[in-house]
């Protein structure tokens, strides 16, 4: 009986918090099939991109579903079959909670496909907030269309609004959102609207997720003048913008080797302003005296270069500053050089147009504050959607706002709510708007006092209370001079001092528990009395529920799920060992045929290894960033637990530097830029999650490098969350790697991100120094000693590695010790922040780069890390 309820009980708990699960298998993607029914059919995995869709009913108040014509359905993809359309009202929006300054792609896709049967295709406008986005006119765009923006919120929440302009209905069929990496796509320009995106291919099917990591997607393009190239090897894009590699086999060269490579678009408005991303890889093996080199020519003026593509090596040129073209007609030339035996090429281009978003919106507290108005007296407006207070001519009914400048936020300055059936007290959430001047709530149902607030709000000029059934006393904050206030016909409300108060009667309060409410009493109380009872039963169900709500969101994540004959079939019966640590073995596996994974199988005899499994859950779930491995899925059987993460062919760090275990021995650029990638991933960890998070066990050995030496953090058994605020947390237990163990943390057990921070830097002093970090061999013992001794010497040679061959800039080399010292320092307190460590590196690579470009090297290594100096391409 005792088994059935703790069964039970993990049962309830599991399905209790069903609700709170969001399906966002893509790492931060939103995906939304508009008008998709809310039920057993949501959300579904697309079969031909693999985008996990779910509806979009629970992001927008308003508007009816659709489906377009049957005899259409078999052209479309089945997010693009159902659509939502809004024939009430003339501001309709979707409200999206995203991170606040991170960009993101946003895609709005539209097909009208006669669903209503009337043939009669709308047009109507597109705004992203207060601002126009696009027109969408699908009498032109007969098969539909798409608008795709570059775009980094402001606020912590997206209002994307469809805007009635005429007399047909607006529609949209689906919604996505795409995180971006902050770095890439940066211009001096407000946000960028796509205006195209090409491959270069003869015949090419469409590329999107999950080819292109950010689902960006790219159509093929070809002239009949150009001549295509391709290979089978992949090319190398180790800058920000990360094309797709099925996009970057193939290249274009004009047929007529003398003549120039041409590339055109143009646009009715001749004032439209452009970005240009073109991207290069050599593809051919070039002989000895074989060379390609070309100039970039925009509208006949110089535009970039020459130029050289890298082989197998991407570069991207674009510009910093936006363009415009003569007339509107745009043509790119890449021009051959004099010394060039080979003509021009080019893999693949996108061009971007500026999207001026000059009207601010309104200030967050006020946006806040009349949202919780609204749902205190559940108000349900079709017209309150979208910005409060602008675009002026979409303001909401009862408000008005001040007319300050667009670049300033509107701030709400009149709240008339009169004869609007409120019922209940004085919503609290008044008092926020801090620059109200008028507040009118006659004519409603109000119970209770009025609040003092009310009285202490200076702005406040104007306050009609009338026609309510207030009672109580008028507070002596509304004796103050120049307040207009009205409150008649509440005859329950005292307006002499002092007030006759009533007799005091008896009063049984009856105590209501909600269904919910006692529920979780009733689940409590059992916790109790099942953990009195039988103990193994309690620590079972801890085990399964974990130490958060994460643990069981995990195991309920139904879309991830494998079982254990499953993982013994994707590991081939285990056959092949990746490593070997304290929670078990870690098993190469492949699922859906051709994905590789790595397979974490908890030993069931390691007890440490059960605490470092859940806590890698914990973690695991509620933080994605590119410098992390990703998880693909668990099992969770029985006694079975095992993790399934991305596979990530190049192994650890370690090995690469050791030479040991087939790792290639990579160069010093490439050093510093998995460095530079280690250190974004714990930046994240430290300020991106919330609540912080410290890793506690960063070396070489949990830096994994994919095919690209793209390097991702690993092995988060050992994390725990912090105190943000420079606060750090007492440790019952010293945990981690020893030479990498913070020595201030070790003895005084107190942990903060500081204590990464010196993990970091012994791991920058193996990169820079590929000394073992516990020499047993030698008198001098840590690297640290064994650094501080060759320092004074005075020998950056002496320091690095040897296996380099002094192909590195010095300069580099001196910053980067100096910054892996700094890291080190055995006082937390004089360690920089892992953002500060970033930057220290960036400053590294510069100085390489520059090294490297004065030898016709990698260019697009700066500008894979925002430079200013190498994103304008301006004459050299």
């Amino acid at each position: 009986m005792e088994n059935y309820l703790g069964l039970l009980l993990a049962l309830f708990a599991a399905f209790a918090i069903t609700n709170f699960i969001q399906a966002q298998e893509q790492q931060g993607f939103i995906s939304l099939d508009c008008g998709l029914p809310a039920n057993g059919r949501s959300p579904y995995n697309d079969t031909f991109s693999r985008l996990h869709f779910s509806s979009d009913a629970t992001f927008i108040q308003s508007g009816k579903t659709g489906k377009i014509q049957s005899t259409l359905v078999s052209r479309f993809m089945k997010p693009y079959t159902t659509l939502r359309y809004f024939p009430d009202g003339i501001r309709n929006c979707y409200n999206l909670n995203v991170g606040k300054g991170s960009k993101y792609l946003i895609r709005a896709t539209f097909i009208y496909g006669n669903y209503d049967g009337h043939d009669i295709k709308p047009v109507f406008d597109l705004y992203l907030g207060p601002n126009l986005w696009a027109t969408i006119d699908l009498e032109r765009a007969v098969n539909g269309t798409r608008q795709d923006m570059l775009h980094i919120p402001t606020p912590n929440s997206l209002q994307i609004c469809l805007v009635k302009t005429g007399e047909t209905t607006p529609l949209i069929s689906a919604l996505e959102l795409r995180p971006m990496e902050n770095v890439s796509y940066s211009t001096e320009s407000d946000s960028l609207n796509l205006y195209n995106m090409y491959y270069l291919s003869k015949s090419g099917s469409q590329i999107r997720y999950s080819r292109d990591i950010y689902d960006r997607i790219w159509r093929s393009y070809f002239k009949m003048e150009w001549t295509q190239i391709s290979t089978d090897l992949d090319v190398v894009h180790s800058n920000k913008y990360a094309p797709p590699k099925d996009a970057l086999k193939y290249a274009a060269t004009p047929t007529n080797a003398s003549a120039p490579l041409t590339i055109e678009w143009s646009s009715a408005n001749p004032d439209a302003q452009y970005h240009l991303y073109a991207h290069f890889a050599e593809l051919q093996d070039l002989e000895a005296n074989e060379t390609r080199e070309f100039s970039m020519v925009w509208n006949g003026q110089h535009y970039y270069g020459p130029l050289v593509p890298l082989k197998l090596n991407l570069l991207t040129i674009f510009n910093k500053s936006p363009r415009t073209c003569n007339g509107g007609k745009c043509s790119v030339q890449l021009i051959r050089t004099n010394r060039s035996t080979l003509p021009p090429l080019l893999n693949a281009f996108e061009v971007f147009t500026v999207i001026h978003l000059p009207q601010s919106e309104t200030d967050e507290s006020d946006v806040s504050a009349i949202k919780s108005i609204a749902t205190s007296y559940a108000l349900s407006r079709i017209n309150w959607q979208g910005d409060p207070c602008v675009p002026q001519q979409l303001r909401w009914d009862g408000l008005n706002c001040t007319n300050t400048v667009a670049s300033m936020p509107p701030r709400l300055t009149t709240l008339n709510l009169s004869s609007s059936g409120l019922t209940g007290t004085i919503a609290a959430a008044i008092q926020n708007l801090t620059q109200l001047e008028k507040l009118d709530l006659s004519n409603n149902n109000l119970t209770g006092g009025v609040p003092e607030f009310l009285g202490d709000m200076k702005s406040l000029t104007v306050i009609n209370l009338s026609g309510n059934n207030l009672s109580g006393s008028l507070p002596q904050a509304f004796q103050r001079k120049g307040l207009e206030l009205s409150v008649e016909g509440n005859p329950r409300l005292c307006l002499s001092s002092p007030c006759k108060k009533p007799t005091k009667k008896k009063v049984v309060v009856p105590i209501v528990v909600s269904v919910s409410a006692a529920t979780v009493i009733f689940v409590v109380v059992l916790f109790l009395v099942v953990r009195m009872k039988n103990p193994s039963i309690w620590e079972g169900l801890h085990l399964l529920l974990g130490t958060s709500m994460a643990n069981v969101t995990f195991v309920n994540k139904k879309s991830r799920r494998f079982t254990y004959s499953e993982v013994i079939k994707m590991t081939n019966n285990f056959q092949r060992v990746l490593g070997k640590g304290g929670f078990g073995m870690v098993y190469h596996g492949t699922v859906n045929i051709y994905e590789q994974v790595a397979v974490k199988v908890l030993s069931q005899s390691s007890t440490q290894g059960s605490k470092e499994f859940k806590a890698e859950v914990d973690l695991l779930l509620r933080v994605h960033h590119t410098n992390l491995v990703s998880l693909v899925g668990y099992c969770y059987e029985g006694d079975h637990l095992a993790l399934i993460y991305e596979f990530l062919p190049n192994g650890d760090l370690k090995q690469h530097l050791t030479g040991k275990g087939g790792g290639s021995i990579i160069k010093w650029s490439v050093r510093l830029r998995i460095a530079l990638e280690a250190a974004s991933g714990l930046e994240y960890l430290h300020i991106g999650c919330t609540p912080p998070m410290v890793h506690r066990d960063v070396k070489t050995a949990n830096i994994l490098l994919d095919e690209n030496l793209k390097a991702k953090l690993a092995d988060f058994g050992l994390s725990r969350s912090f105190q943000s605020g420079g606060e750090s947390q007492v440790l019952t237990a010293i945990a981690g790697t020893l030479g990498y163990l913070d020595p201030e943390c070790n003895s005084s057990g107190r942990l903060s991100e500081k204590s990464d921070v010196y993990s970091f830097g012994i791991v920058l002093l193996e990169m820079i120094t590929n000394q073992p970090v516990i020499n047993q061999t030698s008198e001098i013992l840590h690297i640290t000693q064994w650094v501080g001794f060759k320092i004074s010497q005075g020998d950056i040679i002496g320091i690095m590695d040897p296996n380099l061959g002094k192909d590195y800039d010095s300069n580099s080399a001196w910053r980067a010790l100096e910054l892996a010292l700094s890291c080190a320092n055995p006082s937390s307190s004089k360690r920089p922040s892992m953002s500060q460590v970033i930057q220290g590196l960036k400053e590294c690579i510069v100085c390489e780069n520059s090294r490297e470009n004065n030898n016709q090297g990698l260019e697009s290594q700066a500008m894979s890390i925002g430079l200013d100096s190498s994103m304008d391409p301006m004459a050299r």
